[in-house]
């Protein structure tokens, strides 16, 4: 009965022991997916933060990009101004040499006439 009651106590011992080290795994597992968590919730606020930048810039570059297509359209009309204003430019150069010249004909006849 010796041998018994020895074998009882160390055994009662050892389950202590197994459950005792259990607890601290399960209080280890514990910390670790609270941490996983905090991580998780972190991770969470970092994805809407992101997304909410991403949001504004997608609206800032689709705001670039309309006044370009406006700044594009306003070029190529003023292009087009200069062009016309070239033309009527050079017309109107061309008509005031063409005055001009008749008006030095005129004066060289008159001139030629009074002499």
């Amino acid at each position: 009965m010796t041998d018994t009651s020895e074998y009882f106590p160390n055994r009662i011992d050892r389950i202590e022991q197994i459950i005792l080290g259990l607890a601290q795994r399960q209080t280890s597992t514990q910390e670790q997916l609270d941490n996983l968590t905090i991580r998780q919730v972190n991770t969470q606020a970092q994805l809407d933060e992101l997304s909410q930048e991403m949001r504004e810039l997608t609206s800032n570059v689709d705001r670039v990009l309309g006044r370009s297509a406006i700044l594009d359209d306003v070029l190529l009309e003023l292009r087009d101004s200069h062009e016309q204003h070239q033309r009527n430019f050079e017309e109107h150069q061309r008509t005031t040499n063409a005055a001009l010249q008749s008006l030095e004909s005129i004066l060289l006849q008159l001139i030629r006439n009074n002499s």
